[in-house]
């Protein structure tokens, strides 16, 4: 068969040809650069297109105080190097945005990346050229390029919710955004500081701004679950015994639903099956650890509603106990859905911040915000005075990054069009009618509820394995067929209907951005029977794509 020629390229408008790559990469984050290396490890010419001035994306963007992983630094961390592994050391348990940014800053050095990243780059098209089965791809600074390949390592939560209440250009004080906090520290001392959101970024972030604002305003719509982070400086003797066998761990997390293991394994058995006072032990034993290891206390909590209430209960009674107000207490307590269908949060003094004198809790889905004011927010009958606001409101996950691409495949078929109903692919990594094109930890994967760098990992290594397949046997694209993915979306949907994370309003399921379809967006089975469908996949010939 037939392989198209990269030495022929075409032309601009300008008469100057386009740059031909193999790939293009698509972001320069964990899952960017761990494609890039990859890339060039089998030897094709790739480019990376990256938004902000420098790599790391999530971790380039989020400096907002008091940012930092749930997940323990030596778990979520590159794990295809060993010399790389043994060589960085983290300062704490759980990192903080600066040091993952440093992380990935060294990662970008130690294996010379930067040379084919473009930096402060933003793809605007990638449009199919059936004629020649190539991509072309143009930016927002006018370059355009051609590449079989596209790696679309956009990221789950890189594309933030815009501001969604009337008047924010007549504010007169400062607007700052989580998504997008600027590089420069900013001081709040004796400023009056109001804050829309208690999401991760809001719960991570107001303690830290309570120290320092004269008063701090926190408007809640809906109360989240979060757990004590019980961060702390790193243990050297546990960071000795990890390093010692490396590898050991990776499988296990490999194995696992959640991809996290290091201090608590994930509990094998049932929450009702095992005695009252057994089970508060054990949930008192992981809130005590500190971190997601809560999350994995037994294996039936997210499925069986008598199991979940258990935990909803112990929960819910650690907040009451942290608050000394019980009228703020209730506030804080969610009771409308079940623990864990939510993203689930770790913080480091969150509740206790609001036994604090210079800190008011306002409850937005009794009194409504109205707008921005030049001086502050409307709120029901109030208007609060505020000098700076900041909106931590979340993003529009797992499909805005992609969506906000003009992506066009056979037929100039929109992607937009595709996934207007919600996201279809098979096994979250392709989509019918768009060749070549590859999602990293996108919809219909374990992603967001997997370790993401150990899942992006998994799918960078699957997307080598793939085109590595597709040239042995002379294909010149694979794009999944539409009889998969819509099988794919019915078996997301199905497992997912055998949750309890319907019972919940969430970015899992698209409720907090609106006019987009409410449809289940991650696979909800776990990673370890996610990878085998993947692996049988990619060993039996790609069944469920077309090459051609």
């Amino acid at each position: 068969m037939d392989m198209p020629s990269f030495t022929d390229a075409s032309r601009r408008p300008d008469g100057r040809p386009d740059a031909t790559y193999d790939a293009i990469v698509v972001g320069a984050g964990f899952a960017g650069l761990y494609a890039l290396h990859r890339l060039r490890q089998v030897g094709l010419k790739a480019r990376c297109y990256e938004a902000g001035e420098g790599v790391g994306g999530t971790w380039y963007w989020n400096r907002y105080p008091g940012a930092a992983c749930d997940i323990e630094s030596l778990e979520y961390s590159y794990s295809f190097d060993e010399a790389l592994q043994q060589e960085w050391k983290w300062s704490t348990r759980f990192a903080r945005q600066p040091e993952i940014l440093s992380y990935l800053n060294h990662v970008a050095d130690r294996f010379d990346l930067r040379r084919d990243i473009r930096f402060g780059t933003r793809v605007t098209t990638a449009h199919f050229d059936e004629a020649r089965a190539l991509w072309q791809v143009e930016t927002d600074r006018g370059e355009r390029v051609t590449a079989r390949f596209c790696v679309m390592a956009t990221g789950c939560l890189s594309s933030p919710k815009p501001i969604e209440y009337p008047g924010a250009d007549s504010f007169r004080g400062r607007i700052l955004r989580t998504a997008y906090w600027p590089e420069a520290p900013v001081d709040f001392t004796g400023l009056r500081v109001g804050i829309v959101g208690t999401g991760s970024s809001g719960i991570q972030c107001i303690p830290l701004i309570a120290e320092q604002a004269q008063h701090l305003t926190v408007f809640q719509r809906t109360p989240n679950f979060s757990i004590p982070a019980g961060n702390r400086p790193m243990d050297p003797e546990y960071e000795r015994s990890v390093k010692a066998d490396y590898a050991s761990l990776r499988a296990i997390e490999r194995d696992s639903d959640v991809g996290i293991c290091a201090r608590l394994l994930p509990e094998t058995k049932r929450a009702l099956d095992v005695s009252p006072e057994e089970r508060e032990a054990e949930y008192q034993r992981r809130w005590e650890a500190g971190g997601l290891y809560f999350y994995c206390s037994y294996v039936d909590l997210l499925v069986d509603r008598a199991a979940n209430d258990t935990i909803t209960a112990f929960a819910q009674r650690k907040i009451r106990e942290k608050v000394r107000d019980p009228k703020v207490a209730e506030l804080l307590v969610p009771k409308d859905y079940p623990f864990g269908a939510k993203r689930l949060c770790a913080d480091t003094g969150y509740y206790e911040t609001f036994n604090r004198d210079n800190v008011r809790l306002v409850d937005i889905k009794a009194s409504p915000i109205h707008e921005i004011t030049p001086t502050g927010l409307r709120v029901g009958d109030e208007q609060i005075e505020l000098d700076v606001l900041i909106f931590a409101t979340g993003f529009d996950a797992m499909t805005g990054a992609l969506l906000n691409i003009d992506i066009r495949g056979r037929g100039e078929r929109t992607f937009a069009e595709h996934w207007k109903q919600g996201p279809r692919s098979q096994l979250g990594l392709m989509s019918a009618g768009f060749p070549n094109l590859f999602i990293t930890t996108g919809p219909g994967s374990p992603s967001v509820l997997y370790n993401m760098v150990l899942g992006n990992e998994y799918h960078v290594d699957w997307i080598m394995d793939c085109i590595a397949y597709l040239d042995r046997h002379g294909h010149a694209t694979i794009e999944a067929t539409q009889e998969a993915e819509s099988d794919w979306r019915r078996t997301v949907d199905e497992i997912g209907r055998q949750t309890l994370f319907g019972a919940a309003s969430s970015w899992y399921l698209g409720d907090n951005v609106p006019g987009k379809p409410r449809v289940i967006l991650p696979y909800l089975g776990g990673f370890r029977a996610y990878k085998r469908t993947c692996d049988s996949v990619a060993a039996s010939g790609y069944p469920g794509f077309a090459l051609v």
